[in-house]
């Protein structure tokens, strides 16, 4: 730029597309009129566009801005010597000298050497960047915004905060999207995901915990000390996520305790275990809940239309997947991905196919919960999915109570770990998780006679028509209003002495559903 010149339109317009603007005030800053002229600029900007301003202050103080003090100030002195005909430039100088001043910014003499300035710089940036243009996970973002500014509000005065649901629910893109959102305001951050499958490995916890301190405290600052590195860590304003923890103890052995950490450090859990967040004390809770029908309906056409709406001719299709999955982003995601440009033929036989059998990549994930229980919890689980869902919790407590299955701990531990509910004294289940435990018990065997228990009225005709059952036998509930008269034979049940539940309802009749 030539003296006398103003700023050309070309830096103008670069300042105005800009998301960030770094700005570096040195002793000599001042003497420029073109550097001040930007700044004015910049600062403009920042109060019309909240563009991000990152001021570093190298080799001098912000109070040297504020008062023209200093050799900053000498530099300007001279300066404004030139212009005391402008009073008007001078002003806005100054003013926006003053508000400079007042940002938040990097100190040069608060590293050594020089290079780490420009790191953590850089590293400002980055993060800076990444919340102003996220992750491309657009096509999972649907129907989260509210959820983020209600998880911001609880993380406000909780240093620590549980997000827990179901698998699939997407407790994971919501932790993603606050971390993506405020982790630019801690001096350290983290994301571990995968705490459970990463600690399922050999020395995986030990892992995971390397990568936690090499991320919070800037990868060389790193020392075999472990408690030495935690009472760094407690002096520093941290954000950390842990994803999908199973137990206290992955907790426990990667932080030992969130006590370690200042009060305005932050640590957010995603599990399914509600019991997990007891140990860790955390009174903070946020419950993932199902998506909207209008949001999930989004969300599957993104994935099956490549588009925020279904295409036309599929909308009542549609429909019928969204009232399949229920709200569970996992669910929309992966069946919207099976069905993309698929002719409308496929789709119903995709449909009908649902009706009797889990996706088996749905499958796949929400069976880490049920792989975790006991046998007594399981068999519970197995039961209300199969009899009992919808059913007065109470006589379905006696009768697991007098199947030997404790149901007073594998309740408590099934609704902990958002397998079931209790509502209204009834019992409710999500019906993917009603899949779930059904499709287990139609992997126990091809053949119906050789499961534990029976609910289709197709296997139940079979079995009893014929008399084929066998001691695997457990239960067997029959809507008789879906079959044909059935005479049985005396002995019908006599082959299956493990039987503990027989139930023969009517729901054309009356929908009369009640436990006998």
């Amino acid at each position: 730029i030539n003296r006398g010149d103003e700023i050309p339109e070309s830096l103008v317009n670069a300042i105005e597309a800009s998301a960030i603007s770094v700005i570096i005030f040195s002793e000599r800053y001042a003497s420029s009129r073109w550097c001040l002229d930007e700044l004015v600029k910049i600062l403009e900007f920042k109060r019309e566009y909240a563009q991000i301003v990152i001021p570093v202050f190298y080799r001098v103080d912000p109070s040297d801005l504020r008062n023209q003090s200093g050799t900053f100030g000498d530099s300007y002195l001279k300066l404004e010597e030139r212009f005391k005909e402008n009073s008007k430039k001078l002003q806005s100088w100054r003013n926006a000298l003053k508000e400079a001043a007042g940002l938040s910014g990097f100190y040069s003499q608060n590293f050594r050497p020089e290079s780490e300035l420009i790191k953590e710089v850089l590293n400002q940036i980055l993060k800076r960047l990444a919340e102003v243009f996220p992750r491309d996970n657009n096509n999972q973002l649907v129907g989260v915004e509210s959820r983020v500014v209600a998880i911001q509000s609880l993380l406000g005065a909780a240093p620590l905060l549980g997000i827990w649901g179901i698998g699939g629910i997407g407790k994971t893109i919501i932790a993603r999207a606050i971390f993506d959102k405020i982790s630019s305001d801690f001096e350290g951050s983290c994301f571990l995901e995968n705490v459970r499958e990463e600690s399922q490995r050999s020395g995986g916890l030990a892992c995971l915990r390397q990568e936690l301190l090499s991320k919070l405290l800037k990868h060389e600052n790193v020392i075999l000390d472990i408690d030495l590195n935690f009472r760094r860590l407690s002096r520093m304003k941290v954000l950390i996520v842990f994803d999908d923890v199973t137990c206290f103890r992955q907790i426990k052995s990667l932080i030992r305790s969130p006590d370690w950490f200042m009060a305005d450090s932050r640590i957010i859990i995603t599990t399914r275990n509600k019991q997990v967040l007891r140990n860790c004390s955390v009174k903070e809770i946020y419950e993932m809940k199902e998506l909207r029908d209008d949001h999930a309906l989004e969300l599957f056409s993104r994935h099956a239309f490549k588009q925020n709406h279904p295409d036309v001719g599929y909308e009542e299709l549609s429909s019928r997947v969204i009232q399949y999955a229920q709200g569970v982003p996992l669910a929309l995601e992966i069946l919207g991905c099976s069905l993309f440009e698929k002719e409308k033929e496929v789709w119903e036989s995709a449909i009908n196919k649902l009706k009797r059998f889990l996706h088996p990549s749905i499958q796949e994930v929400l069976k880490v919960s049920y792989d975790g229980l006991d046998d007594n919890e399981k068999n519970i689980f197995l039961d209300v999915a199969c009899f009992f869902k919808g059913e007065d919790v109470y006589p379905v407590m006696k009768f697991l109570d007098a199947s030997g299955f404790y149901p007073t701990t594998g309740i408590s531990v099934l609704v902990d770990k958002s397998l079931i509910a209790i509502s209204y004294n009834k019992i409710m289940m999500h019906d993917l998780l009603q899949e779930l435990g059904r499709e287990i018990v139609r992997q126990e065997s091809i053949n119906p006679r050789n499961r534990s228990r029976l609910w289709h009225h197709e296997d139940i005709y079979e079995v009893l028509k014929y008399n084929m059952g066998t001691e695997k036998i457990e239960g067997i509930c029959l809507d008789m209003s879906k079959v044909k008269e059935m005479h049985l034979n005396s002995d019908t049940f006599t082959k299956m002495p493990k039987l503990r539940f027989l139930k023969f309802y009517r729901s054309s009749i009356n929908g009369e559903n009640k436990c006998k």
